[in-house]
C-alpha cells in the first residue's frame, strides 16, 4: 500500500512557473518508478513526466519538454514537477502516480498508486 498526496497547485499567470510536490507514505520509495500525468474535465488523463526508480531516467510528453523537469528525493520520499513557462493549455487537474518497479511507463493503467490531484491553473 502506497499513500501518495500531492500539493503545490494554484492559479498562475500565462509565462510563469509552479512546482508541484507529490509525497509518498506505506511503502518504500526509493526503487519505485514515478509518474506525473493530467486530466481536464471530458478527456482521458493523458502523462506528462515519468522518472525511473533510481532517479536517472526521465520522460516527458512533447507538449512539456524542455519546460517541465520532473525529479524525485528518496530520502524525503518526495516526487517533483518544476513547470516553467506555463501556457493556458497546461491547466489541468495534475496527478502523481506509483508503480510496483523502477521502469516507468507513459500507461496510466500500469499504475497501481494514485494520488487525489492538485488543480493548475494557467491564465492568459
Amino acid at each position: 500500500q502506497v499513500q501518495l498526496v500531492e500539493s503545490g497547485g494554484g492559479l498562475v499567470q500565462a509565462g510563469g512557473s509552479l512546482r508541484l510536490s507529490c509525497a509518498a507514505s506505506g511503502r518504500t520509495f526509493s526503487g519505485r518508478a514515478m509518474g506525473w500525468f493530467r486530466q481536464t474535465p471530458g478527456k482521458e488523463r493523458e502523462f506528462v513526466a515519468g522518472i525511473s526508480g533510481s532517479g536517472a531516467n526521465t520522460k516527458y510528453a512533447d507538449s512539456v519538454k524542455g519546460r517541465f523537469t520532473i525529479s524525485r528525493d528518496n530520502a524525503k520520499n518526495t516526487v517533483y514537477l518544476q513547470m516553467n513557462s506555463l501556457k493556458p493549455e497546461d491547466t489541468a487537474v495534475y496527478y502523481c502516480a506509483t508503480r510496483d518497479g523502477s521502469v516507468y511507463y507513459t500507461e496510466t493503467y500500469k499504475y497501481n498508486s494514485w494520488g487525489q490531484g492538485t488543480q493548475v491553473t494557467v491564465s492568459s
